[in-house]
């Protein structure tokens, strides 16, 4: 097959359905741009787990005169209390857990609640004897941080015993449903993408269906006959899969390391690497579902 009659049939194929290519290129980049998002959700998850975990903490709280009677009815854990947390995180039992922990008292307690809640108007009503003195324990292994938990609960004097991994794991779960969520748009749009490309190709074949056989009586192979249908299809959603891949650079750029980034500059975010690794499967993605869509539109409905 000569390139410059492959050429310009395909050219022929593509000026003939300007409208219907542009909403090939739109719909495969709307697809593709959601499943690279959902992609780097994937990888911020990973991310954000190695790196929040391993700095998360397991809170010992200790009674107040206001914690529940049924967790607390001696009422403000003492002294004696404080002694025996603080001589069983120093035991042997304990210590090849415990990498380092420290003891946050009302007032400590109390400050830190007054940073971290100042535009709120409850930070106003709120008194240093009503927030838990706590010991806070950091984990060798944030895997076996259950080991903590199960040595202080129950303890006379604590009101509860709280693994952060808990919290994290409910964002976790967040994140962990918006890229779902994600992926769902996405199998719909690419699905709309494949019926669009089967009609524009089918439509392509019909308006050209003279030129298809003469092509046949003198002898043409079926792959002859199919490969420019198929390329068009390629060469319009290649097209859609660069811009996509473009979008995803960009939402890393622009919102995650120009925004996200700069305002919680203590988390660990996805970066232009990992936008990168994502381009060839993009790419690759939309190049293979064209062809597939195509070759299938060019059998199935001419029968050629």
């Amino acid at each position: 097959m000569k390139f410059g009659f492959l050429m310009r049939e395909i050219g022929q194929g593509l000026s003939r359905n300007v409208s219907m290519i542009v909403s090939i290129i739109l719909v495969t980049f709307l697809s593709l741009t959601f499943v690279g998002t959902a992609g780097l959700l994937q990888a911020q998850i990973g991310q954000m787990k190695t790196y929040w975990y391993d700095k998360a903490q397991v809170a010992i709280y200790l009674c107040t005169d206001t914690s529940p009677a049924d967790a607390c009815p001696q009422g403000e854990a003492s002294s004696d209390v404080k002694a025996t947390v603080e001589a069983a995180l120093k035991d042997a039992a304990l210590t090849p857990f415990v990498e380092r922990y420290y003891f946050e008292d009302h007032q400590a307690a109390y400050d830190k609640f007054q940073e971290q809640f100042a535009d709120n108007a409850v930070a106003k009503y709120v008194k240093k004897e009503q927030l838990n003195e706590t010991y806070w324990v950091k984990v060798k292994d944030p895997n076996k941080s259950a080991v903590i938990v199960e040595s202080f609960t129950g303890v006379a004097g604590v009101e509860e015993v709280r693994d952060q991994r808990s919290y994290l794991d409910q964002i976790f779960s967040i994140l962990n449903a918006a890229s779902i969520a994600a992926v769902g748009i996405a199998a719909i749009m690419l699905a709309s993408a494949v019926l669009l490309i089967s009609t524009t190709i089918r439509l392509s074949a019909f308006s050209r269906r003279r030129e298809i056989g003469i092509m046949r009586l003198v002898g043409a192979s079926n792959f002859y006959i199919q490969l420019p249908f198929i390329l068009e299809g390629v060469v319009a959603a290649t097209i859609g899969s660069v811009l996509a891949s473009g979008a995803v650079v960009a939402i890393v750029v622009f919102f995650v390391q120009g925004y996200l980034a700069q305002r919680l500059p203590l988390t660990s975010f996805v970066g232009v690497d990992d936008a990168l690794l994502l381009m060839p499967l993009i790419i690759g993605s939309g190049v293979v579902l064209a062809a597939i869509a195509s070759g299938f539109a060019i059998r199935r409905y001419l029968k050629i």
